[in-house]
């Protein structure tokens, strides 16, 4: 066996071929294996020492739920249909092929050429740089992969990233780190680890390139030059093996809900999760901290506010002025039970902040100690490290009994005083000791192989012992860090963010970059978490901005200990408390959304390109974005703006949703955008957005079913689908569909419910945009003209 130099790399051979996979082994002991998973999907995992070293992935589970401990098996193929393939092998080369993607495999050296189906022939997707693509041991022993750069190419993905949505030109590391205050338009990292890439060439033409690994991660997307390598980007991942799974497209669509498909099932979550969510550090920071939480039941009360669930911030488990995680300072709530009860009586659930570490001096630190239930080094010594202000020590997740110990504590602090939800905070795992070692389910190995995974497993461990304690009941978990799969367990949001105007700006690009990685249930501390107190327009767009993502929490830690409320500014009330109506009124249609996301890995928020790729000005990096696929949400990022300029994708026409007026895609309008007026918003022409008709306030109206329809502008057809269920339990769902024809000035409706009918009645209000003059008729029961909101419509109950 000879040695690889750069001089004389590797020459492979094929050395086997069972059903879904390829190997190849070179004379230098390397082994390559080629997984072909899918008719779009091929799975490329190089070896240089001929074994995995890597750990087991917790980031692969095709459509399933959950991963079974310690991880999946880096050579398993279960869950995927491993179809037939062709393979075509000369002296020096090698091709394989399936109906949509191809792979050619230069022998000496592995220099790998990927290409999709285009028409009756291929197009590449990307190929190996020319020159020392790989790592084979002449480098430094870290995982390297370079890949040729082509002109026009565009990089989306990488999850949580600052700045514009293209990466190309810039880099990136990929290490989870809690960069309170960030800059959202420049830090780097942040607190996310997905090592995804979207690649867009210069016709349009998308794939999806996926590097397995939870060590610490470098991307370069062009950022970097070396004048005798060629134009080309790169990914250095710390440890591990070269695991690269690559998926064809053509379009940016497909390829995202198959790379949500591929890394688990996303976690449907309950309805009241999508509700306003009530949250500051400094209640319960407070000596009075239950009296300030009860003056914020008072306070929403007084103005007509709805509130579905309260993020208790850690505060609660203080001692002195130090955190101590499931500890309950009963001199702030003497009776926790009872302050949990007087939530729910005013129907919000309390979803209270959880960390995965404990200070040296918490009550329970000793006895985690002596069983060995922290993070350690190779000698068994517990790693400590800073935490807040105190050092303190990691829950290690691999450790089955640490994991158990875990889910007693949430059921015995939390679940069994009537929490139904946990907030796994604080959770980046800054564990830099180099000696650290994970236990990993009784295979140790170093922390830095895997720190991602800590908050992962915490999250899973949160949810499995929600279900053990209630399996009727949807759990509910939040967590700010995470890796790649994170969708399975948890909603997520940006973390601490800083109070600036271009926050909101750049806040939403990360949603819609977390959303193309797979994790589409996401939001942003509304007004900002960090630094100033938001003044009064800058706090309207970011609430305005806010209600339109699946998570929508207003939270606070601002230098002057003020706190971002919908009440901090009277004058802005009226406009505040339409805001927070509106969000209610939304609730179906995000509900049904999140819904599809579940069932069909349908992203919820979308940059207008992934639905209007044939659009060159949809690809623009501006402010406004799909929220599913029918409306579009034109952001206000700047002060003083009055009227907002919106040019809606062409493809499709469009429709001003407050004054009815139509809106031919590719043209520019400018749209109302006064604070006092509801924020811009169109509807694709030719859509139906399920509401609900009576969204109340603090004690809100029951449900009233309705539905906005937007016609098609002249003749035309489309249908209709929505999905309903109890919201907090149970698989049993009623599905709505409805067929629309325009013809001449009649607009014609065909109504239908299959299912149980759990939710609510048998009763739909159909809703016209305003000033729409064409006659509505509803068929499928008994119907009656209505008008509501300044809406002209029909109210039908079902036959």
């Amino acid at each position: 066996m000879r040695r690889a130099t750069l001089s004389n790399p590797p020459l492979f051979a094929v050395t086997r071929r069972t059903t879904g996979q390829i190997t190849l082994t070179a004379d230098t002991g390397a082994v390559a294996h080629v997984f072909v998973l899918e008719e779009d999907v091929v799975r490329l995992l190089v070896l240089p020492d001929g074994r995995v070293k890597g750990p087991p992935s917790w980031a692969i589970a095709p459509g399933a739920e959950d991963i079974t401990e310690p991880g999946r098996d880096r050579m398993s193929l279960e869950g995927f249909a491993c179809p037939d393939f062709a393979v075509d092998q000369t002296i020096d080369a090698l091709a394989i092929e399936t109906a949509q993607i191809r792979l050619e495999i230069r022998l000496h050296g592995l220099h790998c050429r990927w290409l999709q189906r285009h028409g009756d022939g291929w197009v590449r997707m990307a190929e190996d740089r020319p020159t020392q693509a790989y790592d084979f041991g002449w480098f430094d022993r870290k995982v390297h992969h370079y890949v040729a750069r082509h002109a026009g190419e565009r990089f989306y993905g990488l999850g949580e990233r600052a700045g514009p949505m293209d990466r190309a030109g810039n880099s990136f590391r990929l290490t989870n780190l809690d960069p309170m205050g960030y800059d959202a338009e420049t830090s780097d990292p942040l607190y996310k680890s997905i090592p995804y890439i979207l690649a867009v060439d210069a016709e349009g033409r998308a794939h999806g390139e996926f590097y397995d690994t939870m060590a610490d991660v470098a991307f370069d997307f062009g950022r970097e030059h070396d004048n005798y390598h060629g134009p080309y980007r790169h990914m250095v991942a710390e440890s591990g093996d070269l695991d690269l799974t690559m998926i064809a497209g053509p379009d940016a669509l497909t390829v995202t809900r198959r790379f949500t498909w591929m890394t688990g099932r996303p976690a449907l979550m309950p309805r009241y999760a999508i509700g306003y969510s009530g949250s500051t550090m400094t209640y319960t920071d407070a000596p009075d901290a239950q009296a300030q939480m009860a003056e914020f039941i008072t306070k929403l009360e007084e103005h007509d506010i709805g509130c579905s669930s309260f993020h208790l911030s850690s505060g609660y488990t203080s001692i002195g002025d130090k955190r101590y995680v499931f500890h309950w300072n009963r001199d702030k709530f003497p009776d926790p039970a009872a302050f949990v009860k007087s939530y729910a009586d005013a129907g919000i659930e309390l979803v209270p902040n959880i960390k995965p570490a404990l200070l040296r001096d918490h009550p329970q630190y000793a006895a985690l100690d002596a069983q060995g239930l922290f993070i350690a080094d190779e000698d068994g010594r517990t790693v400590e490290g800073q935490f807040w202000d105190e050092l303190g020590a990691f829950i290690d997740f691999t450790n089955p009994e640490a994991a158990a110990w875990w889910r007693g504590q949430v059921k015995s602090a939390l679940l069994d005083h009537g929490i139904r939800a946990t907030w796994n905070d604080n959770n980046e795992y800054g564990v830099w000791d180099k000696n650290a070692r994970l236990e990993f389910w009784g295979d140790p190995r170093p922390a830095a192989e895997a720190r991602p995974l800590m908050a992962l497993l915490m999250s899973r461990a949160s949810r499995t012992a929600q279900i053990a304690h209630d399996p009727e009941l949807r759990p509910y978990v939040v967590t700010r860090s995470g890796m790649t799969g994170l969708h399975r367990y948890a909603q997520t949001w940006s973390g601490d963010n800083r109070t600036d105007w271009k926050t909101i700006r750049y806040n939403a690009k990360m949603g819609l970059g977390l959303a193309l990685s797979g994790v589409s249930n996401s939001g942003h501390d509304i007004g900002g978490f960090a630094g100033r107190k938001p003044e009064p327009e800058l706090f309207l767009r970011w609430v305005q901005a806010g209600i339109f993502m699946p998570r929508f929490s207003i939270h606070s830690w601002n230098d002057d200990r003020s706190v971002n409320e919908p009440w901090m500014y009277p004058e802005l009330l009226p406009a505040i408390r339409h805001l927070m109506a509106l969000r209610q009124t939304l609730t179906p249609y995000l509900y049904d959304l999140l819904r599809r996301y579940h069932d069909d890995y349908e992203p919820v928020v979308r940059p207008l390109w992934l639905d209007f790729p044939g659009d060159p000005e949809a690809w623009a990096d501006g402010d406004d974005h799909l929220l599913g696929r029918d409306l579009l949400v034109p952001l206000v990022c700047d002060p003083g703006v009055t009227r907002r300029e919106v040019r809606p994708p062409a493809g499709s026409d469009w429709i001003d949703v407050w004054s009815g007026a139509h809106v031919r895609g590719g043209q520019t309008v400018a749209l109302a955008a006064e604070l006092d007026r509801p924020p811009p918003l169109l509807a694709r022409a030719g859509s139906s957005i399920p509401v609900d008709l009576a969204p109340g306030g603090f004690r809100p109206d029951p449900f009233r079913r309705g539905l906005w329809m937007f016609p098609s502008v002249g003749d035309g057809a489309f249908s209709w689908r929505f999905c309903e269920d109890q919201g907090d339990r149970g698989p049993a769902r009623d599905i709505w569909t409805g067929d629309c024809v325009c013809e001449g000035d009649v607009i014609r409706v065909a109504v239908k419910r299959t299912g149980p009918g759990l939710f609510g009645d048998n009763c739909i209000a159909i809703l016209l945009p305003p000033g729409e003059r064409r006659r509505l008729a509803v068929s499928g029961g008994q119907s009656a003209t209505v008008e509501i909101a300044g809406r002209q419509g029909v109210t039908l109950m079902l036959d």
